[in-house]
């Protein structure tokens, strides 16, 4: 097992990763940046280096200060969490070159799922059911547009560098071929440094499931548990569940034996996550994340596994301590990512000073955050501010825990998601499972936050009154202040 493991991460994930080193009694050090000099990762962590100014370009995407910083310190290994480098064929390899155990998988398999088009080809090779559509990459527009229609519309314009939704386009005619083509070349190119496009058909009201699994260096693989992430907004998911409620024994068994496919299929080996469309019955492989997923904390909430220590005692050499057979599903799990962002604003980044936060607790609930009291959410990365997890019986109870941790979350001085979350689980269709990746837009759910919104400041301000206006106390009673507090200043400091 490893003495020093090196977190070429910031925020709630360092913070995650470091916890499990601290269970596997294993020093950590953390890099920061000029903007993370006072986070608290870097606190937690044992040791913790600079690595540039704020902008990740000069700090966390930048090889060689981590790479120094892991040699200066001694770190035998190196996780990246995700984001940032986790999924850079070059990091993986620069650790690699210079005797450094990178937490995650070869870089030959980053590399083999880095290009989508790449993935698409390994995929159908391997027998892996991929979405209609073509496997090289296309810049003429008129072959866009010959390409489009011999698909059939509606199609998906996608960047072949590309991940997290951007540069994609969906195609309903022939006349948008020529100026989405445009468009996501130009999103690309500016995004990945790789203006490559591919099309494939576009699944009409589909829903997105993933299906985590882990490898160890000897080839055995299991798939842990299905996830649900259907609730996005543009193409960036923001509540999970596992499992997924279209889910039946049988389908789970066939759409994991089908990721574990995918994953031997590049000689994988860690934790990582094959994400599927499934539609009218039938599912396609979509993308295969070689990483830890954002969402991993309901996957472990359901199952039991600590993913973050597997990934650390595979890197380490060890065997898988799991079967197939190991792999229980017990309860349900919801996960609602709180973001410093503006849903009546476009969702809009809110960085800036949290000057009252309280996170919520009790029975089943679940929080990773990186955040604190007074703690200033700078403007240079994710808005992440933490993920809530709710953990029960059945959907049903994970639904209505999750209700009573957004009621009980308290975070003043920047804007929040909070109000979104609350406006979705109130939602009947969202109750009933009936969901897809368009859900946000059929439901039109923005004008159920903005009633959501109303009522917390209207309860905000009776409270308010009848306190008057006690700031203090009326931050402690949490519930029906969230909107309120958070879009007015304190009126004394604490």
């Amino acid at each position: 097992m490893f003495q020093k493991v090196l977190i070429a991460n910031r925020g709630e994930i360092a913070i995650r990763v470091m916890r499990a080193c601290r269970e596997l009694g294993i020093s950590t050090v953390a890099v920061y940046s000029e903007a993370d000099k006072n986070a608290l990762f870097a606190r937690y962590a044992d040791e913790a280096v600079y690595i540039g100014p704020a902008p990740s370009r000069e700090s966390y995407l930048k090889i060689d200060n981590i790479i120094k910083a892991a040699k200066e310190t001694g770190a035998e290994a190196i996780h990246p969490g995700y984001g940032f480098l986790s999924e850079n064929t070059g990091f993986a390899s620069a650790c690699e070159e210079n005797d450094i155990v990178f937490i995650g998988p070869p870089s030959s398999a980053i590399d083999s799922m880095g290009s989508k088009i790449t993935a698409r080809q390994t995929m159908k090779k391997a027998g892996v059911p991929i979405v209609p559509g073509i496997e090289e990459g296309i810049n003429d527009p008129d072959e866009a547009v010959e390409v489009a229609e011999n698909i059939g519309y509606p199609v998906m314009l996608k960047p072949a560098a590309g991940g997290g939704g951007i540069g994609m386009k969906i195609v309903n005619s022939k006349d948008e071929v020529i100026p989405a083509l445009t468009s996501s070349q130009s999103v690309a190119r500016s995004a990945f440094g790789d203006d490559t496009i591919y099309i494939e058909k576009y699944l009409t009201n589909p829903r997105h499931i993933e299906f985590q699994i882990l490898a160890d260096n000897k080839g055995h693989t299991i798939y842990v548990s299905d996830r649900e992430c259907s609730i996005q907004r543009r193409h960036q998911k923001l509540i999970e569940e596992s499992p997924s409620p279209v889910m039946t024994t049988d389908l789970r068994e066939r759409m994991g034996s089908i990721a574990v496919k995918a994953a031997k299929a590049i000689n994988y080996a860690s934790a990582g996550t094959v994400e599927f469309m499934y539609s009218n019955g039938d599912f396609y492989f979509l993308e295969m994340n070689t990483r830890l997923q954002v969402e991993h904390p309901i996957t472990e909430m359901v199952t039991g596994v600590d993913l973050a220590k597997e990934q650390i005692m595979i890197a380490s050499g060890e065997d898988l301590a799991y079967d197939q057979s190991d792999m229980t599903i017990i309860g349900w799990a919801i996960e609602c990512r709180i973001n410093a962002e503006d849903p009546l604003g476009d969702f809009i980044p809110s960085p800036g000073r949290i000057s009252r936060y309280r996170s919520p607790g009790g029975p089943g609930i679940r929080v990773d955050s990186g955040v604190y009291n007074g703690y200033v959410i700078p403007p240079y990365y994710d808005s992440l501010i933490s993920k809530l997890v709710a953990h029960g019986r059945d959907r049903k109870e994970a639904i209505a825990r999750m209700e009573r941790a957004l009621y009980e979350y308290i975070i003043v001085g920047v804007k929040t998601n909070l109000i979104f979350h609350k406006a979705v689980l109130r939602n009947s269709r969202f109750r009933s499972g009936n969901i897809n990746t368009n859900f946000i837009k059929e439901e039109n759910i923005l004008e159920a936050v903005k009633q959501v919104a109303a009522e917390d400041e209207e309860k905000g301000k009776s409270l308010a009154a009848a306190m008057g206006a006690d700031t203090r106390k009326l931050a402690a009673i949490s519930a029906a202040v969230g909107t309120y507090m958070a879009q007015a200043e304190p009126k004394e400091k604490v």
